[in-house]
């Protein structure tokens, strides 16, 4: 029987970038990376801090698809022929953010070497979350996708030590991910905090998530 490669871990071989060429540039919190509609030529690699991506159409209010933290890319539609950014992509903290034009990245992932190879991996995990989100949507009640989200948030849904510092998005935010109102997330975190629900669902990595969550958010 044939032997299964295991495909690296992204994070292992870009730790810092470097390798993926382009510019760094450091963006201050609620700072635009870029705005829904703009040109997309490039993508983008977050070396520290977090981003938020939210999307806006006609007659309903700007709605968050995703909060993304050091190791992500985002901007990455570009690669497939989207002209146009489909989302805007703000700031959450200081963040260093690296800039690597389009044309670049498509040569990167022709070279067949460990960058490319791990870029590969990163694009295929992120439309696997994406088609688990979907199925969350149409499967899970508010309050599972709810715990889910936090979990992802402190990176509890992936290999290795959680993050030290959680993105702390107010209620309205959660809601806004999760599909539902704001009173309602208030409750959910007050249910989780009495229960110790997600303590149950992740053991004693569940301390990474810290009070701030289960605090009231303005």
């Amino acid at each position: 029987m044939p032997r299964k490669t295991k495909l690296p871990s992204h994070a292992d071989t870009l730790s810092t970038g470097a390798s993926l060429g382009g510019t760094v540039s450091h963006y201050r919190r609620k700072q635009n990376v870029y705005t829904q509609g703009e040109a997309a030529s490039s993508l983008f690699f977050i070396q520290e801090g977090e981003v938020r991506l939210t999307n806006e159409t006609k007659n309903h209010r700007a709605a968050v698809t995703a909060i993304l933290g050091e190791g992500d890319f985002f901007g990455t539609q570009c690669l497939i022929g989207f002209p146009l950014r489909l989302s805007t992509a703000a700031a959450m903290t200081s963040s260093s953010i690296r800039s690597i034009p389009k044309e670049r990245m498509i040569r990167l992932l022709h070279t067949k070497n460990k960058v490319s190879i791990s870029l590969v991996s990163y694009l295929l995990s992120t439309l696997k979350k994406y088609q688990e989100h979907v199925a969350a949507l149409l499967t899970f009640t508010a309050e599972q996708r709810l715990a889910r989200v936090l979990l992802s948030l402190a990176h509890l849904d992936r290999k290795g030590p959680p993050v030290p510092e959680v993105p702390n998005p107010n209620h309205q935010v959660l809601a806004d991910m999760v599909g539902t109102t704001r009173p309602r997330i208030n409750a959910f975190m007050n249910d989780f905090r009495k229960r110790d629900t997600l303590a149950t669902m992740v053991d004693w990595k569940c301390t990474s998530l810290s009070a701030r969550f289960f605090a009231t958010s303005s």
